[in-house]
């Protein structure tokens, strides 16, 4: 299926259509474009029922004509539903390579909040997630930032490198790998202590970050590559690289991580969300 966008005709699915415009062209892949529609009113009126189906056929139309005359040679296929559209999306993507999305800011998304297509297709869908945020185009920057991957040892650093090192070298952008190695405090009558020696964490994470960063980059030996292991909350250190083009992280299915749901409230750009799959380490 190659790229799959989620299109509603709203200024936040035409900034996430054009995400994924750019995508599928890098890849190489064709776009679907995907709408769904639902009748809220029972059995109801089939005049209205088909009044409502021809309109959601215009948004579906009107979507991906602006992906066709907007791109060079995009194969562009529309998919109209009725039903759920997150039903939909995530029915499609597990057959899509990427899922992209948009958002209008999702506030309060630490937990999915019932009824937003972006906050349960970044949890439930079966392939990598892009979730634009915002409203209107996104800029063209003379000089775009690069892309940052916040990534941690519980088993999901494969998955995170692997596709923002894609992304970077398809977009000809710099990489920055950034790990926290941030430990909270423990309470004890009434004082506050390390958890554990900050010295022996420092020195872990410098350890651990370049080993696990090096087959990556021996896969991709032109990227550049920056590597910082900081003593902050992952979201706080990956959410302030305010120029970077696009933030990945790692989250488990079916739900967010906490770092996962801070940056889909913070982050000052879209946020792609991984998975581990299989093949995901470098041989």
């Amino acid at each position: 299926m190659g790229v799959l966008a989620g299109y509603d005709g709203s200024d936040h699915s035409m900034q996430a259509l054009d995400w994924a415009m750019d995508e599928a062209e890098l890849r190489r892949l064709p776009l679907t474009v995907c709408h769904a529609w639902q009748w809220p009113y029972g059995e109801g009126d089939p005049g209205g029922r088909d009044s409502l189906r021809r309109a959601a056929e215009h948004v579906l139309w009107h979507g991906a004509d602006c992906a066709r005359t907007g791109s060079s040679g995009l194969d562009v296929r529309g998919d109209l539903y009725e039903g759920s559209p997150t039903e939909r999306l995530e029915e499609l993507s597990a057959r899509a390579e990427l899922l992209v999305v948009g958002s209008r800011g999702l506030r309060g998304m630490a937990r999915a909040v019932i009824g937003s297509v972006a906050s349960h297709a970044a949890a439930h869908a079966r392939c990598p997630v892009v979730v634009v945020r915002g409203r209107g185009a996104l800029p063209r920057r003379p000089d775009p930032g690069p892309i940052v991957a916040g990534v941690t040892d519980d088993g999901k650093a494969d998955a995170v490198l692997g596709f923002a090192c894609e992304e970077a070298a398809m977009r000809r952008l710099p990489l920055l790998v950034v790990y926290s190695w941030h430990q909270p405090p423990v309470a004890w009558a009434g004082m506050t202590y390390p958890a554990f020696d900050p010295m022996a964490l420092k020195e872990a994470s410098e350890d651990w970050l370049p080993a696990t960063a090096a087959p990556w980059r021996g896969r991709y030996p032109g990227l550049a590559v920056e590597l910082r292991a900081v003593n902050e909350r992952a979201a706080e250190s990956v959410a302030g690289v305010a120029e970077a083009t696009l933030v990945v992280v790692g989250s488990p299915h079916g739900r967010f991580g906490s770092v996962a749901s801070a940056l889909l409230r913070q982050a000052p750009c879209p946020v792609a969300i991984v998975r581990q799959r299989e093949g995901d380490h470098p041989a």
